[in-house]
């Protein structure tokens, strides 16, 4: 247990993130443990901050947000980066990476023009260059 939790606390976690809404007691039945057991886990992993927050996944297709777009994005101007990428309703993550170019931000659009208005905004602040997810192949994949 030397990474803060064992093989149920871990079992735990593989039906949480499979299903962030599962019941207490649907997870004991799956890990043959009581439900306040469960319930103690699970709060002990928070209090560890290995469970950090529960979210909910959204089909952003049928919320008009359905083209994905990688930006790496090369620019001295940090601080503008954030601060543009924070008000953005189209940018779904930001990552400062190593490398040529020093972000790399994920962009959920309605369209190509919707796309283009973006990266026009973003050309104030730096170089970009863009990639077009055709596919959604591996996203948000369990990583237990």
């Amino acid at each position: 247990m030397e990474n803060g939790f064992d093989d149920i606390d871990q079992k735990i976690m593989q039906l949480l993130q499979r299903n962030a809404r599962m019941s207490i007691s649907q997870i004991s039945k799956e890990v043959s443990m009581s439900q306040p057991s469960v319930k103690e886990r699970m709060i002990k992993l928070e209090e560890k901050n290995i469970i950090s927050g529960y979210t909910a996944e959204f089909n952003l297709r049928n919320l008009n947000r359905g083209t994905t777009t990688f930006i790496l994005l090369k620019t001295e101007q940090c601080q503008e980066v954030v601060d543009f990428c924070e008000n953005a309703k189209e940018v779904t993550d930001l990552y400062r990476i190593s490398g040529e170019y020093n972000y790399l931000i994920k962009v959920q659009t309605a369209s190509i023009e919707e796309l283009a208005q973006f990266q026009d905004d973003l050309a104030k602040i730096g170089v970009s260059k863009s990639h077009i997810s055709m596919k959604n192949i591996l996203e948000n994949r369990v990583l237990l």
